[in-house]
């Protein structure tokens, strides 16, 4: 319980140090950090794959998992389609 909190607090610190830097340096020359952002992006990927690899349980269920991924993604793309023609039809969108 303590553990949880304190993860959940030093989360909610990061973005509150990020939202008053960036608060407070708005009119200052920008930085360009998509190079570092997609490094840290690979890193993390990197890192769930080896978490994944490493754990032999997760990786016996991973086609069980991936056919129910699978039929979500599908329901999900089917459903967004429709609501999408539902709405463009209400709307009058063409």
């Amino acid at each position: 319980m303590f553990d949880s909190t304190i993860y959940l607090l030093s989360l909610v610190i990061a973005l509150v140090a990020g939202l008053c830097s960036g608060y407070f340096l708005r009119n200052r020359k920008r930085v360009n950090f998509g190079k570092f952002t997609f490094g840290v992006i690979l890193t993390l990927i990197f890192s769930l794959g080896f978490s994944i690899g490493s754990n032999n349980a997760l990786l016996n269920s991973l086609p069980h998992i991936g056919l129910n991924a699978t039929v979500i993604l599908l329901f999900v793309l089917a459903f967004s389609v429709l609501l999408v023609k539902v709405v463009k039809k209400l709307v009058k969108i063409e």
